[in-house]
């Protein structure tokens, strides 16, 4: 099958009699350097409890080895799969993503509904169903699912509650907006009415692009929903409850934060020196919530989160960026 996409995205492999025209929801699949734990998201896909006609876009964001194409890719031309697994040539989260989105565009003309999940998760059963249901009901153009972990140890478990981990909502229904693309539904209209690329690159090695993007949807007037009843369960290994990891992405959504209240605040009076003052603001109060949030929780890593975050917010005042993401093996 023939489709017309840019030189840095490839098709790697295309299930046989795929029909792109019968297709109402494209399920993307960014994956790098992680073909054992794809499988095992793949196979929770094919177990989905639901009658919608879906294709799956694996996008194998490691251009050399190829290790997750390599394994996806005869699944897919055998049939077990329907969909593609494409190589997304240049290296990035964001550019993952936008070779995914860009592709479904191109190659499924009747989808409503793009959705997306990671290669360390593995989808509830109900998961697409319950996202598609939640979109239909609340009528928005966003729906974030939780991303509840499951830690390598089981005595890591503790750490579940800490808000490196722990879901920004708890109950179904609207909310002001989404923050990860981690569990998330993205309808086809806002693909269409948002600028190419989806994902501004300079989030590619720090993370943050998906909720720029959310963001600068958001302030366009499209809507959001959450969706309790669609989990996918997130591996996480032991690196990630390291104080150092969990420090380094504190002040890495800290720095996420001011990026996004910047261009947020583009447009507006003194927009750089409002976000200036909410930063400082903000980390002078941090102490204090740190206590509050020690006493309630007994966890210091949870109270010094609110100061890392403070700090973080400051710390991109002056160009820092913890790009998290350059080194997956310490990741």
């Amino acid at each position: 099958m023939a489709i017309d996409l840019p030189d840095n995205i490839t098709v790697f492999a295309c299930s046989p009699e795929l029909a792109p025209e019968t297709i109402h929801v494209v399920v993307t699949l960014p994956t790098f350097k992680r073909p054992e734990h794809l499988l095992k998201t793949l196979r929770s896909l094919k177990e989905q409890n639901t009658p919608r006609h879906f294709a799956i876009i694996v996008m194998e964001n490691e251009a050399e080895e190829q290790d997750g194409a390599k394994v996806a890719g005869p699944l897919f031309e055998s049939g077990d799969y329907k969909g593609l697994v494409i190589i997304a040539h240049d290296r990035g989260n964001c550019n993952a993503y936008n070779a995914g989105w860009l592709t479904a565009l191109k190659t499924f003309p009747n989808f409503k509904s793009l959705v997306v999940i990671d290669d360390d998760e593995i989808a509830s059963p109900d998961w697409l169903e319950n996202l598609l249901r939640t979109q239909e009901t609340y009528g928005v153009d966003f729906v974030g699912g939780p991303q509840v972990p499951v830690f390598a140890k089981p005595e890591h478990q503790v750490w579940a509650k800490h808000p490196v981990f722990s879901p920004h909502y708890s109950q179904t229904g609207r909310v002001p907006i989404i923050y990860s693309s981690g569990n998330l539904l993205v309808s086809r209209k806002v693909l269409e009415a948002m600028p190419f690329p989806f994902l501004d690159i300079t989030f590619n090695f720090m993370g943050g692009g998906d909720s720029d993007f959310i963001s600068r949807s958001v302030v366009k007037g499209f809507t959001a929903a959450w969706c309790a009843e669609a989990p996918v369960f997130e591996t996480i290994p032991e690196r990630r409850v390291q104080a150092d990891w969990i420090r380094a992405r504190a002040l890495r959504n800290g720095v996420i934060s001011t990026l996004i209240e910047k261009r947020k605040r583009a447009q507006e009076p003194f927009g750089g020196l409002k976000t200036v003052l909410k930063s400082i603001a903000l980390l002078a109060l941090s102490p204090f919530r740190a206590i509050v949030k020690i006493t309630q929780t007994g966890s210091l890593s949870i109270g010094l989160y609110q100061v890392y975050i403070g700090l973080g917010r400051i710390l991109a005042e002056f160009g820092y960026s913890n790009e998290q993401y350059r080194q997956p093996e310490k990741n």
